[in-house]
């Protein structure tokens, strides 16, 4: 006689994203949203177990628009729909309130993105991310503008979100602290189209390099009124610019290595690999290129996947404790390892420039 297989028990894991899947920088929510969507796919084709059950995972995704307001909703709603876990924001700027509402909640929450430092120092046991901040990042490029471009005159300017003003406040430290000059510092904000009045005021110091701290829909307009404008300066960028999007945006006025940019994050050695497979099996999945941070997102999920399996559950008390210890895991990005703040250990940084419409990596830095 044949036996009938038992069907074993499932366990249902609910994961939320958070990204701006609407607005100006869309492009970047749904990578994000991708990255989540092809991660849960592959958990779920693994037949994972969770406590003796097999594990199925749901996305619970939302919009948070770049919206500190819409992205304290989102949270809230997450929180209410008892999600085991989050991985978001794309923003600073929404991942720092948002990182309240997950604490109170007691919900692990892994930003693939926000690199603003505030957002693992409000001291929420929560809260983890696998990019490095932007000590790191504006720092290292503050460096690179004086030391590898020769910068003489440095203006900066910034979109006043918690991400750009924060970028822009460590590149500018980075720049004094390598010997360099800051001729002028200008703002703007993450909506803005026309910036002929601070670049007008920034053309008469005459800068030989122009920093902005905001995201690449700002950052392509502002290239175009340069050009327009006859400022022939280096622009440089932290992670918000350095997307593929960024030359469309400036509709063909970037010139060969012009524009320097950094990524927060980045992949040396065998990892390159595993990282070039993940852009491929993307690409074939979603018939769309990976705008920046879709392998940071996958990674989260599968941190976040591993640390539920080590604890044998989804109960976000019993699997925080083993997430915040998680180290050496060998993710598509590289090996992560969190601090005690929840930040990622030793991160690394990449530089770009952009050659022919295409970003070129430069070098990457630890």
């Amino acid at each position: 006689m044949g036996s009938v297989a038992m069907a074993q028990e499932t366990v249902e894991v609910r994961i939320g994203h958070v990204g701006p899947t609407s607005g100006g920088i869309a492009h970047l929510g749904k990578d994000n949203e991708l990255g989540a969507r092809l991660a849960i796919e592959d958990l779920n084709a693994k037949k994972l177990t969770i406590g003796g059950k097999v594990a199925v995972f749901k996305l619970f995704a939302e919009d948070d628009a770049g919206d500190p307001k819409q992205g304290t909703a989102a949270a809230q709603k997450l929180v209410d729909s008892k999600v085991h876990g989050v991985i978001g924001h794309l923003n600073s700027g929404t991942s720092i309130p948002a990182a309240k509402v997950y604490s109170d909640g007691g919900i692990p929450q892994i930003s693939p993105s926000a690199t603003n430092p505030k957002f693992t120092r409000q001291g929420f046991k929560t809260t983890f991310r696998v990019v490095a901040d932007d000590v790191h990042l504006g720092g290292t490029l503050g460096k690179y503008a004086v030391k590898s471009l020769n910068g003489k005159s440095i203006a900066v300017i910034d979109d006043r979100t918690a991400y750009g003003q924060g970028v822009a406040d460590e590149f500018e430290k980075g720049v004094k602290a390598s010997g360099g000059k800051v001729v002028g510092r200008e703002f703007t904000n993450d909506k803005a189209t026309d910036f002929s009045g601070i670049l007008t005021k920034l053309k008469a110091a005459k800068p030989d390099v122009v920093f902005f701290g905001g995201m690449d829909a700002v950052a392509g307009p502002m290239l175009r009124q340069m050009k327009t404008l006859g400022i022939n300066a280096k622009f440089m960028g932290g992670d918000g610019i350095c997307t593929g999007e960024l030359p469309k945006l400036a509709a063909g006025t970037m010139g060969d290595a012009q524009v320097y940019c950094a990524e927060a994050g980045g992949v040396e050695g065998e990892a390159k690999k595993s990282m070039d497979d993940f852009k491929a099996k993307f690409k074939g999945k979603f018939n769309v290129d990976v705008q920046i941070y879709a392998p940071y997102v996958y990674d989260a999920v599968m941190v976040m996947a591993d640390a539920m399996v080590k604890a044998g559950s989804p109960d976000p008390a019993k699997y925080l404790p083993v997430l915040a210890k998680t180290s050496g895991y060998k993710g598509v990005t590289g090996t992560i390892a969190f601090d005690n703040k929840g930040d990622i250990k030793n991160g690394a940084l990449t530089l770009f420039t952009y050659k022919g419409g295409a970003r070129e990596q430069v070098a990457v830095v630890r």
